[in-house]
């Protein structure tokens, strides 16, 4: 094994020196680049939270330089629209988390489902509680709180303490 390896090094060696500065450039610029340092909370905005029944696809987006975004959210309902005063949920990670690289103006999703809240206007929850309703949402990404209204202009509303997210992607 270890011979073949040295074999197929000194034929590329020999391939690289008989075609010139030129194979050289080409091989060293199809290799992979160093990769890029994880997001920061500064450099991060929320975009759109369009919702859909019980669903909410939360993206967010690389307004500095190019970075590379992992894991999940962290979701809060914000009380009277206030971070300050919000209600964290318990988060279920849905599917693997892997690194997202987020070019200047990039953008990773994610798309949160809640136990949805039945009926009509008032609705209610299957289980006999009360629905919890609030404007908007407040998620956790690379250490920043965004807060997100819904696309729609209506409230958040669902049942329980807790919200099932996928990783960004």
């Amino acid at each position: 094994m270890r011979s073949t390896r040295r074999a197929a090094l000194a034929a590329t060696a020999t391939v690289l020196l008989l075609a010139g500065p030129a194979a050289a450039t080409a091989v060293a610029a199809a290799a992979p680049a160093a990769p890029a340092a994880a997001c920061k909370a500064s450099q991060l905005t929320a975009g759109a939270a369009q919702r859909t029944g019980a669903q909410v696809r939360f993206t967010v987006v690389n307004k500095g330089a190019p970075c590379e975004l992992r894991g999940f959210p962290t979701v809060a309902l914000a009380g009277q629209g206030s971070p300050d005063r919000n209600k964290p949920l318990t988060v279920t990670h849905q599917g693997a988390a892997r690194a997202v690289h987020l070019a200047t103006g990039g953008k990773a999703v994610t798309v949160l489902a809640f136990t949805p809240v039945r009926g009509e206007a008032d609705g209610y929850c299957a289980s006999g509680a009360d629905p919890t309703v609030a404007p908007s949402l407040v998620v956790g990404v690379a250490g920043a709180r965004l807060q997100v209204a819904p696309s729609d202009g209506g409230e958040f509303a669902l049942c329980g303490g807790a919200v099932r997210a996928t990783a960004f992607r």
